[in-house]
């Protein structure tokens, strides 16, 4: 699904040999922007968790959710934390409250770390909703049964591992033989495999057979045509957020502002991540229950 939209789409855009330059004429073009563009992760919350899931009698194993959220939130807020000032640039402070959260190398948005938390509730939310209602039929019926078949959750997968190799071996070889500017590593593309194939690389195996696959691809292309809309038509052509060059593996897409490719990897590899904390999370808890309580 990815790819018939993906290959395409990059075609077509590789076409554009000179960029369109944005004319803004005022100092302020988006007061606050960054900061109501939120609501794209917020409505979604609030409608699937306040309407959709409860109007449609759908159980969410609360324990699993909440827990697969309080894993992934501090993990994307460290990448802020430690990396913001190395991957990212902000250059349009009027498109904030102007309120700074802490980070290595000076304050990051405080909007950085709402991003963050509301990106991986809506994410999981989504997932749920469609697995669980509009594509349950290929979710799996019994759990209990079938998460007490999984002898252990720690299992190593070589194929991600490999995978991941190879795609961080890729990106390298790419800046360094076909980028204009050889020097250097993508350490952000690096940062998007390891935060994706590492966890694969462990829990892969355990939680292959509990993945709605179809629910998981949907996911993800919502996912990225959010993130499309947000990123190449507002963020970066109005300085909500930038990219640091340097740090890229140096293909940028001309046609969206010269969004590097980095921008469409990190949802890819966000939902992927989620979607495989949130099985196995609730795999072990399933198993803990048939574990209390056998019959």
């Amino acid at each position: 699904m990815v790819a018939m939209v993906a290959v395409p789409a990059g075609i077509t855009l590789h076409t554009v040999r000179m960029a369109g330059v944005l004319q803004i004429t005022g100092a302020d073009p988006t007061p606050h922007g960054y900061t109501w563009s939120l609501l794209l992760f917020l409505v979604p919350i609030a409608a699937i968790a306040g309407w959709l899931l409860p109007s449609e009698g759908i159980e969410v194993p609360k324990r699993a959710f909440w827990r697969t959220i309080g894993i992934l939130t501090p993990l994307g807020c460290a990448l802020d934390f430690f990396f913001a000032h190395r991957f990212f640039v902000f250059p349009n402070a009027a498109a904030t409250l102007g309120i700074g959260a802490p980070a290595l190398g000076g304050p990051v948005p405080v909007e950085e770390y709402v991003f963050y938390f509301t990106g991986f509730l809506a994410i999981l939310l989504l997932y749920v909703w469609l697995g669980e209602y509009w594509l349950a039929a290929y979710s799996v019926a019994d759990l209990a049964t079938e998460a007490r078949q999984v002898d252990r959750l720690l299992r190593f997968h070589p194929a991600s591992a490999v995978l991941g190799a190879v795609l961080i071996a890729l990106a390298v070889a790419y800046r360094k033989l076909l980028s204009p500017d050889p020097a250097g590593i993508p350490g952000y593309f690096v940062c998007l495999v390891a935060g994706a194939l590492v966890p694969s690389a462990m829990l892969f195996p355990a939680a292959r057979r509990f993945i709605n696959w179809r629910a998981l691809s949907a996911t993800m292309l919502l996912v990225a045509l959010i993130s499309l809309i947000w990123e190449a038509t507002l963020a970066v052509p109005y300085g909500w957020w930038g990219y640091q060059p340097q740090e890229m593996t140096g293909i940028f897409i001309r046609a969206w502002s010269g969004l590097p490719v980095e921008a469409i990897v990190v949802w890819i590899a966000v939902t992927w991540g989620t979607v495989l904390v949130y099985e196995v999370v609730k795999v072990r808890q399933a198993a803990k229950a048939v574990r209390a309580d056998p019959t």
